[in-house]
């Protein structure tokens, strides 16, 4: 039956298997990420590159609130060069995380992409904390 679906063939295999692969490079997904931190040392950086009202309404436990406009050597001097950064936004309806992987790769540093952002946190059961939560 031809359709949009079958009306391109799909790859090759091996096509298919590297194509996948090097996802993996480039994004993660929130039950890894908090997987990851729930084991207490995760080997990356959280940045939820929302602004900090979006932040303090609501963001993944442990990430760190740094806009993507914001994102300048200044502010990851902190951190040494082989750090890898995970980013995430309010979900698959925002480019924000994209805009901060851009960024943080035109800055030479390691950077993956949280898929689902916000939204695939609460699709997957976890809970958000709030800014009044770190104040309490």
């Amino acid at each position: 039956m031809r359709n949009a679906v079958t009306e391109v063939p799909a790859a090759a295999s091996a096509q298919a298997l590297a194509h996948f692969r090097a996802q993996f490079e480039f994004e993660t997904d929130c039950w890894d990420v908090h997987a990851a931190l729930a084991a207490g040392e995760p080997g990356f950086v959280l940045i939820d590159a929302r602004g900090p009202e979006a932040f303090a309404a609501g963001h993944v436990p442990g990430a760190v609130n740094l806009p993507h406009r914001k994102l300048i050597a200044s502010k990851l001097a902190g951190y040494p060069p082989q750090t890898l950064f995970v980013v995430y936004c309010a979900g698959p309806h925002c480019n924000g995380a994209a805009r901060a992987a851009v960024r943080l790769a035109e800055l030479q540093r390691p950077v993956k992409l949280m898929s689902g952002g916000v939204t695939g946190w609460l699709d997957e059961g976890f809970a958000l904390a709030r800014a009044a939560d770190a104040a309490a």
